[in-house]
């Protein structure tokens, strides 16, 4: 096969038992239905709204209530906020932002338009999307494209401080939303297909100043670990417990990256993430487990300091990042009341912890296609507790470099990626967005130079062989069980952010560009409406005026659409997505407009 680049990227230990206590502001926005304080919807990464007047027995009367144009091309990840009467916009690079007044007409208030080296762009892996803004005390917070975090006055837009996270001359770019977290900004980087070395950072709420930075790969005190007090599934990590897992001075160009989405637990005092996939693609470059890369990580927003960690795919060998949602609940599993964690990853398997302890309680395949691995082992006395049994004939570092390992199921993009999902506490069910779609990978040797391609891998993308034809199912999954309830066919990956309601209705957004709502009990399907491009976006829901609304971002993109996105032609190209969504130009085109639905008056 040939060797091209796949790139076309777009073009102190826990503070003791002191009390916790989120930011006040933050926290009295996520307390009040009307309103949409956080790109996630609440701390706990659900994507539930109590709000009602929108059931399952009206939503098929559905109508366009107003639109806004973004005047941005290029895929439109996350969604807006609502702040009291007020709703704030953003777009892909530049990483425009918007203010506009619910009480009038979505009259433009301010707007920041950044001025940011287009070279960025290049650079970036996977689309120039943002997955939004975030909002804390009467301040607006953004982590630009080029790593550079801005807080903003949400009343006027004026600039109040500003700092740079990273350097786009190494690679190091910025695609994630932040978290206001007490008097901290939590903040990730992107970059692991550059060598990027990852790492979570926190910055001053107030003033932008640095408070801690935890890599993901290095020495105990680059990772902000105890090795005796810092756990992985209920035993201590140990000294050097990264060092050992890489050769040489590997780790310093490891990846293992924090692009995704962030939660937290006001009562146990963490912050919750994963880290991505290690650098490079080729598995034979990088022998050994690659720690803490593809891990779940535990923290005290205080001091950055771990609690306790879990590796999901050691050594991975198909770009299964672990940078997906981790989302908290409160639920009784085996009898028992418990603070559950539940992360679908991108390697097919979806893991329900004890997010106080990090206690494994449930893995298990959540598209039947997933075939790299045949379970994850659970039983606790065996030396591979934990870890996912891999199939050699799907093991690209068993096949070796040079060989073309052909049927992986999920591809790279994962049985989900970032788009993400919703709980509903009525249910007890999780609404996942999935790919469904397989993959051919051949590794290579690649050299590392700083700010150039890391990839060192070839694939190629198509739909779940012998199944219903289509890339994508939108799911409801049992967390404590461990199985699918139902799942709704669709032609592409499903790339929107779920969005589950009170008023028994879940919503979602197509590839082409339909805004979808089903039953959150049975998945029937209740409405759907045609946006002007595909939706990548996350719905959301506010209300103004005693009037319920429904917004997303449509505007196609992300990995999946980068095709379309940046004009790119080659199958091989936009590390293998071009040619296996191909057939999306056929159903939409570029755009960048924010749909708000209501009722009839």
């Amino acid at each position: 096969m040939k060797r091209a680049l796949l790139f076309g990227l777009g073009a102190a230990i826990l503070a003791g038992s002191a009390p916790a206590f989120a930011n006040d502001s933050v926290e009295a926005i996520l307390k009040d239905p009307k309103q949409w304080g956080i790109q996630t919807g609440d701390y706990a990464n659900t994507r539930y709204s109590k709000l009602d007047q929108i059931t399952a027995k009206n939503v098929d009367k559905l109508q366009v209530a107003w639109t806004f144009s973004t005047g941005v091309l290029r895929g439109h990840e996350g969604g807006p906020l609502v702040v009291g009467d007020v709703m704030y916009v953003h777009t892909p690079f530049p990483n425009n932002v918007f203010a506009l007044d619910l009480n009038d007409n979505g009259r433009i208030i301010w707007k920041y338009e950044p001025r940011q080296d287009p070279n960025v762009v290049p650079v970036m892996c996977c689309d120039t999307v943002n997955r939004g803004v975030a909002y804390a005390d009467g301040m607006i917070f953004l982590q630009q494209a080029d790593t550079t975090v801005v807080a903003l006055d949400a009343k006027s837009g004026k600039k109040i401080w500003s700092v740079v996270n990273g350097d786009p001359k190494k690679g190091e770019t910025n695609t994630a939303t932040v978290l206001p977290v007490k008097d901290k900004l939590i903040v990730g980087i992107a970059g692991g297909e550059f060598g990027v070395r990852g790492h979570l950072t926190a910055y001053d709420l107030k003033t932008g100043k640095l408070a801690w930075r935890a890599y993901s790969m290095g020495p105990d005190k680059d990772l902000l670990v105890d090795p005796e007090k810092t756990t992985e599934l209920g035993k201590p990590i140990g000294k050097d417990s990264s060092l050992k897992t890489w050769q040489g001075d590997q780790w310093k160009i490891g990846g293992g990256t924090t692009w995704g989405w962030y939660s937290y637990d006001p009562k146990l005092n963490l912050v919750y993430y994963g880290s991505g996939n290690p650098s490079t693609w080729n598995p034979k470059q990088r022998p050994g487990d690659n720690k803490w890369s593809m891990t779940i990580w535990a923290r005290d927003p205080d001091t950055g300091v771990a609690k306790w960690v879990y590796q999901v795919t050691p050594h991975d060998e198909w770009d299964y990042d672990t940078t997906n949602e981790m989302i908290l609940t409160d639920q009784t599993i085996g009898g028992k009341a418990r603070k559950l964690l539940t992360h679908p990853d991108r390697n097919g398997f979806a893991y329900t912890l004890d997010r106080e302890t990090g206690e494994l309680l449930v893995a298990e395949k959540y598209d039947p296609v997933v075939n790299w691995a045949t379970k994850v082992d659970m039983d606790k006395s065996s030396k591979t507790y934990g870890r996912p049994l891999v199939v050699a004939k799907y093991s690209t570092e068993q096949n070796g470099e040079d060989v073309n390992s052909q049927g992986i199921c999920p591809t790279a993009l994962g049985t989900k990626d970032q788009q993400p999902s919703a709980y509903s506490p009525e249910t007890e069910l999780f609404y996942i967005p999935t790919n469904h779609v397989c993959m051919d990978y051949e590794p290579f040797q690649v050299a590392y130079t700083a700010g150039q391609p890391y990839v060192g891998a070839t694939l190629s993308m198509y739909p779940a062989p012998n199944s219903h034809g289509g890339m994508g199912n939108f799911i409801a999954w049992d967390n404590k069980a461990g199985k699918i309830v139902w799942s709704n066919k669709e032609m592409f990956s499903v790339w929107s952010g779920a969005l589950a309601t009170a008023g028994g209705v879940v919503f979602y957004g197509t590839l082409e560009g339909y805004l979808k709502a089903v039953d959150a009990k049975t998945g029937k399907e209740l409405y759907k409406f045609k946006t002007p491009s595909g939706i990548v976006g996350n719905v959301m829901t506010y209300e103004n005026k005693g009037r319920q609304y429904v917004a997303v971002l449509s505007g196609v993109g992300g990995w999946a659409g980068i095709g379309l996105a940046a004009g790119l032609t080659g199958g091989n190209e936009g590390l293998g997505a071009v040619g296996g969504y191909a057939a999306l130009a056929q159903y939409t085109a570029l755009g960048g407009q924010l749909t708000v639905f209501e009722l009839p008056h």
